[in-house]
């Protein structure tokens, strides 16, 4: 008699930079998502999929929540509504520094916002605990005991692996019996061109500050793979402003040069190929909130519920 298999979708929200990105790339144990410190670094679902002989687990990483200014940040939210919606199963992560955020996940604010009511099993992970003293660490744990919005709560680091075992349990006692969805050698539903573009993207927010990085959408214009030789990959960053494009650009060059190489290496590691990167900077203007702009960058929000 075969043992049971097990697959479902697992859903993992939270606020901005509480660490959600870099959950779901320890759990994989391969980096899949981009991650830095600033906030909205992730902008679309991203799917990470873990497959064992014996279940295979499909992770939804989604934006931070916020309360949304612009078009742009309409649609974010609206994936994080789908795949709470989507998901058998909820992970939500918070930063173990920040009461405030301690307080409106054990208030129920999150099911009030993103379930509406209805009843969905929750995980709550308290991140970055190696900030925080131990005592500060038990005594969180002791009010998520008494919450009645989770099924438990884990007090963890998302750097540190070690909780990948408990978490993995917790998520296959709720995750229904059923065949996979995806092959095995399947991590994510997304291909080479969107990994490149948010590898370029994650270069533009580590080197720009201000205004800049949010202002930056990427898109692949060419992508030929050759057996021999370097893969020649050309990618336009558009910018909503004259003044971005210059500061992307920078003098002489120089910046939009830095970028190249930065994010040329980081992708010949991802593809395991030899690159040559192209970049170029176009103006479109205010396309975080012009709806065809959106559409054309790929920001599919799904059906309305």
């Amino acid at each position: 008699m075969s043992e049971i298999h097990r697959a479902g979708y697992v859903a993992i929200i939270g606020k901005p930079n509480a660490g959600k990105s870099t959950l779901l790339n320890t759990i994989l144990g391969q980096k899949l998502t981009i991650t830095t410190p600033k906030p909205q670094t992730t902008r679309k679902r991203i799917l990470g999929i873990l497959s064992e002989e014996n279940y295979q687990i499909i992770f939804l990483d989604t934006p931070g929540i916020i309360d949304p200014k612009y078009l742009l940040q309409e649609k974010m939210m609206k994936y994080v509504k789908h795949s709470v919606f989507d998901a058998d199963i909820i992970i939500h992560i918070i930063d173990s520094t920040s009461q405030k955020e301690i307080d409106d996940a054990l208030s129920g604010e999150f099911e009030r916002l993103y379930l509406g009511g209805k009843k969905k099993p929750s995980i709550l992970l308290m991140n970055k605990i190696d900030l925080i003293d131990e005592e500060a660490v038990k005594a969180v744990v002791a009010q998520v005991g008494k919450s009645r919005h989770y099924l438990a709560g884990l007090a963890i680091s998302a750097l540190d692996g070690s909780f990948r075992p408990a978490i993995i349990d917790l998520l296959l006692a709720h995750i229904p019996e059923g065949p996979k969805f995806y092959p095995d050698d399947f991590v994510s539903d997304e291909n080479e061109r969107f990994f490149v573009t948010e590898i370029i993207r994650e270069k533009i927010l580590e080197l720009y500050r201000e205004e800049v990085p949010y202002s930056c959408e990427v898109v692949i214009e060419d992508y030929k793979e050759r057996e021999e030789g370097k893969y020649f990959i050309a990618a336009l960053i558009y910018v909503e402003r004259d003044s971005q494009k210059s500061i992307v650009i920078g003098k002489g060059g120089i910046q939009i040069k830095k970028l190249g190489e930065l994010a040329r290496k980081d992708i010949e590691i991802f593809i395991e190929h030899p690159v040559y990167l192209e970049l170029r900077v176009k103006v479109k203007d205010s396309w975080r909130s012009n709806e065809r702009a959106l559409n054309e960058f790929g920001y599919d929000d799904g059906n309305d519920e």
